[in-house]
């Protein structure tokens, strides 16, 4: 349009190219409202599409909701209160059932304690009877001075009766 125009002007048919113009103009505002049409329906879709998906979404966590609730009202808290009471008890029972199948079937394994003692008894007397016994060789002692000992010098004497206050001290 713009080079009829341009043809119609070169002619000087200036209301030639003016028309041209004009229709032009409408064709360019034709095309705008279509396109503002268009850009309104994507829009709708869009907001369609969305609606639909909040609607999917809303049924299925209202459908959620209403399962949980029934699944509540099902069990409640005090049938799992009961269950768990009812479960402990099971265990202790089964507990109690183990140790009485642990327990030995000897009946002198309850005495044990009591047998040790005896045990330990009779090792103190084996030992006190031989520390009593008289020795069956003679013991070979250190003769005995017969003279006086001869004195410690100072320092030796001195360190000696710090030892001796150092083992007092322990």
């Amino acid at each position: 349009m713009v080079t009829e125009a341009k043809t119609k002007m070169a002619k000087k048919d200036k209301k030639g190219a003016l028309f041209a113009m004009k229709r032009k103009k409408l064709y360019e505002k034709e095309m705008d409202k279509i396109q503002n049409v268009k850009m309104t329906l994507e829009t709708q879709v869009i907001n369609l599409e969305s609606a639909a998906q909040n609607a999917d979404t809303f049924k299925a966590m209202h459908s959620g909701t209403s399962a949980m609730k029934k699944i509540r009202n099902d069990v409640g808290i005090d049938k799992v209160d009961d269950m768990m009471d009812d479960i402990r008890e099971e265990m202790e029972m089964a507990n109690e059932i183990s140790d009485a199948i642990a327990q030995p079937v000897d009946p002198l394994v309850a005495d044990e304690d009591e047998l040790l003692a005896e045990l330990e008894e009779l090792e103190a007397e084996d030992v006190e009877s031989e520390l009593l016994k008289a020795p069956s060789q003679p013991i070979d002692m250190p003769a005995v001075p017969s003279q006086k000992l001869p004195d410690l010098k100072n320092d030796e004497a001195e360190e000696l009766r710090k030892l001796e206050a150092e083992l007092a001290g322990l």
